[in-house]
């Protein structure tokens, strides 16, 4: 008998507000962000930024996180820690030594200039839920293939009580 096991890694999103604006970023695991991390639990942070460079937003963190810097060149979404207690949000490119963050989901240089607008801005950190469902899109013309667990192609329907694999996905029928 082979036994098949499954680990699910679970990554950290966090929600970046600006005005009535929201997109979502993927958090790299180190020490720093697991320190972010807790600060979140306890609620959202607002952090106020500036344009620095022409090429990235950088504000105070209400505390200092731990730094594990290295030489980095940046591109747009990256979000890092400067200095121990600045993040920056990168829309350009920059190489410095930085401790990584994280990055932004979908992120471009045109639509994170829209986001972050121009000068100061407020944005708000805050935890996305895990128990959020995201991109739930349902196609109700696609034809289901479905197969019983021996391999056979079951073209009756309606489907009687019983375990099924549905367009490659295992499903129960009650």
């Amino acid at each position: 008998m082979t036994m098949i096991s499954f680990m699910a890694s679970a990554q950290t999103k966090v929600l970046l507000k600006v005005g009535g604006n929201t997109m979502t970023a993927t958090l790299t695991d180190n020490e720093a962000t697991r320190e972010l991390t807790k600060l979140l639990e306890q609620g959202d942070i607002a952090i106020r930024m500036s344009d620095y460079g022409g090429f990235e937003k950088v504000g105070a963190l209400p505390q200092s996180l731990p730094t594990s810097n290295t030489q980095i060149t940046t591109e747009p979404g990256d979000i890092m820690l400067y200095q121990g207690n600045q993040m920056v949000i990168f829309y350009g490119s920059n190489s410095w030594s930085y401790t990584r963050l994280g990055k932004i989901d979908g992120a471009t240089e045109s639509n994170l200039r829209q986001f972050l607008g121009n000068g100061d801005i407020v944005l708000t950190l805050s935890l996305k839920s895990s128990t959020e469902i995201e991109d739930v899109t349902a196609d109700a013309n696609k034809e289901q293939i479905v197969y019983d667990l021996n391999g056979r192609r079951i073209t009756k329907k309606p489907l009687a009580p019983g375990v099924y694999i549905i367009n490659g996905k295992q499903r129960i029928i009650r």
